[in-house]
């Protein structure tokens, strides 16, 4: 591991000790949510994987490291976006060079996670193929290229469900539903992609992440927990939903790192904050699902 990746102490002693531990990363705050919901999902998220005994590491850059355990002060400062970078992997550089704030997306926190020797991880959805454009999420080439189970409700609903499936089955990724046969997409419960791999039990999810392991297979593990059922939108109305939030982004030449977070905050406006308690909710049901699956792969 490099000495820029940095565990915190609470983190290398659940490691050390063979305690569930589950990655996070922490665009989620800095670029995802609104304050004060963002740190409304640091509780929410901390304390459903802390309910199964497992243990939150949050993941950022401060202060020239890629820091994996963040304290409640320093997550404070994640929740306050002024000033803080946007970091994929293929930022990480740049960013510890700098020695700023860096909120960390999917493809850095299960880069470091893996670095550390964490095997689990969460987030909302992940990034995939833009229509139109067709632009492809470093997230796609990070989960092919690392070996993690990462659980997820599915990619976001701003982007194609069924080229960032193709994708995917094209990098290697294992896709597995839980509990469900279609692939989950996000704010809804199901897009039209029949999976061809389902668990039942966080107990099945953790044998496929041993047998992962086992075999010495080098890409990700996607487990897709579709949003809460009460919280579920409809599949229609979203995309309805997303056409205006790009049509907003076009007229104001929204592009590169902060379309997503503008997409997502036009989202919410468009839906009347439906999709924003619907992310709130599918957030700490991946988070509590990891924590699951993290304990069985410990026991």
């Amino acid at each position: 591991m490099s000495a820029l990746v940095v565990p915190s102490a609470e983190v290398r002693a659940a490691l050390e000790s063979d305690r569930p531990v589950v990655a996070l990363e922490t665009s989620v705050l800095s670029q995802g949510l609104p304050a004060p919901r963002n740190a409304g999902a640091v509780e929410r998220m901390s304390s459903a994987i802390q309910r199964v005994g497992a243990l939150p590491a949050w993941i950022g850059v401060m202060s020239g490291e890629v820091r994996v355990g963040l304290s409640a002060s320093e997550l404070e400062r994640f929740c306050d976006p002024k000033g803080i970078a946007k970091v994929a992997r293929r930022d990480l550089p740049m960013a510890v060079a700098g020695g700023g704030l860096g909120a960390t997306t999917v493809s850095t926190p299960i880069w470091a996670a893996h670095a550390a020797g964490i095997t689990v991880g969460a987030t909302g959805g992940i990034g995939g193929v833009h229509p139109r454009s067709g632009d492809v999420s470093a997230d796609l080439v990070e989960l092919a290229r690392t070996p993690v189970l990462l659980v997820c409700s599915g990619p976001k609903s701003i982007v194609d469900p069924v080229a960032t499936d193709e994708r995917l089955e094209e990098l290697g990724v294992s896709v597995v539903g839980y509990g469900v046969d279609r692939l989950p997409f996000f704010l809804a419960r199901e897009a039209p992609v029949e999976l061809e791999h389902r668990v039942d039990t966080a107990i099945e999810a953790a044998a496929i992440a041993r047998a992962q392991r086992d075999l010495g297979v080098r890409s990700a593990v996607l487990l897709c927990n579709p949003v809460p059922i009460s919280y579920a939108m409809d599949a229609i109305a979203v995309a309805e939903a997303v056409r205006r939030a790009e049509a907003r982004a076009e007229r104001e030449g929204v592009r590169g790192k902060a379309l997503t977070p503008f997409l997502l905050s036009a989202l919410a406006e468009e839906t009347g904050g439906a999709s924003l308690e619907a992310n709130l909710a599918l957030l700490e049901s991946n988070a509590g699902l990891a924590a699951e699956v993290a304990d069985a792969l410990a026991g």
